[in-house]
């Protein structure tokens, strides 16, 4: 059976999502300690109250269980930037100031984000829909941060080249070959598509008379 074929999961009671809940904590608290290496099946069930094989009808790999952490992470993030929202009249500099933001609440965790985002990477295909999650999520954010409601197409190509940069910028300040300074300078950059891709700009579509489209109409990227 494919990824498209799989059957949606039926909602949770309120006795597995608070085991859910556990299940991603003790992945969140072992990542932190000791990174993508620490976080060991065994040790997770254990640390969260549950039998192995609960933990696995919840997460069937390792990888499956820290993109879901990382979609967990961002959930929290996305609630706390909407009590907390970014200042300034400026779409751009309001996600520039959004997505630094978001890469400082990571940097205070270093070994947590980088046991997330080696899971991105090495997720396959049958994670699809947990990466398909965090992308939303991560589009998500950005809108809300932009106030674009009913984004053009150009608009959303902008998000998407956006999070991959942010995306890659955390990469290489994991790896050590990129200071803050630089990831701010990347993303304060590739922000600036947001003012070229405004709807009413000469050059682009929305100026033509494309029409806007909902997030939920996105295509996976």
């Amino acid at each position: 059976m494919s990824v498209e074929d799989r059957p949606a999961s039926p909602p949770l009671t309120e006795r597995q999502e608070a085991r859910r809940r556990r299940i991603l904590s003790a992945s969140a608290q072992l990542a932190g300690r000791g990174g993508f290496d620490a976080v060991q099946m065994r040790e997770v069930a254990e640390a969260a109250g549950v039998a192995l094989g609960t933990l696995y009808r919840y997460f069937p790999s390792k990888i499956h269980l820290l993109v879901a952490t990382m979609q967990d992470q961002l959930q929290h993030m996305h609630t706390t930037l909407r009590k907390r929202p970014p200042a300034g009249d400026d779409p751009a500099e309001r996600v520039a100031e959004t997505l630094m933001r978001a890469f400082r609440a990571l940097q205070r965790e270093p070994q947590l984000a980088d046991a997330m985002v080696r899971a991105l990477t090495f997720a396959d295909r049958s994670v699809s829909p947990e990466v398909d999650t965090v992308s939303r999520l991560t589009t998500a954010i950005i809108l809300d941060a932009m106030g674009a409601e009913h984004p053009t197409p150009e608009q959303l190509s902008a998000v998407r080249v956006i999070e991959h940069t942010w995306h890659s910028a955390l990469i290489t300040w994991l790896s050590g070959r990129a200071s803050i300074a630089q990831v701010k300078i990347d993303i304060e950059t590739v922000c600036r598509l947001i003012d070229l891709t405004a709807p009413g700009d000469a050059g682009t579509g929305a100026s033509a008379g494309a029409a806007p489209v909902p997030v939920r109409g996105r295509g996976r990227g």
